[in-house]
């Protein structure tokens, strides 16, 4: 089986500065197009990016993709919430893991893997 091959988008140092990260799980995210073509251009900061639990899903919050150049009406708010796809019982353990012990999830990279978007979600200790 052959290894898909990953390129690195944005990378969020300060997280590592900041918290003492305990775990690191892969999630996908769910995207538009023009924002998949900015992500192309390395056009993303997850400097200030942060990720909450609401109703059983997992949404990155502050994370901030750059508009398109050519996008024009199908652009969409920079920073809107975007949500990950993760497993239903991997979100719940983080849920009570987060709630419970006094974790944060913070995204840690943003990377393609093969043609599709990824995000490192850290469970990180502050």
């Amino acid at each position: 089986m052959e290894k898909k091959e990953t390129k690195t988008i944005a990378v969020n140092r300060q997280a590592h500065h900041e918290y003492f990260v305990e775990e690191q799980l892969e999630a996908g995210i769910e995207l538009c197009g023009t924002e998949v073509k900015s992500l192309r251009r390395n056009a993303a900061n997850l400097k200030d990016a942060w990720c909450s639990i609401d109703d059983g899903e997992i949404f990155v919050c502050g994370m901030h993709i750059s508009p398109y150049d050519h996008g024009n009406i199908f652009n969409r708010d920079p920073v809107r919430p975007r949500r990950l796809l993760m497993h239903k019982r991997e979100i719940m353990r983080l849920f009570g893991l987060s709630k419970q012990q006094g974790y944060t999830l913070i995204p840690l990279s943003l990377y393609f893997k093969g043609s599709r978007v990824k995000v490192q979600v850290g469970l990180c200790r502050g």
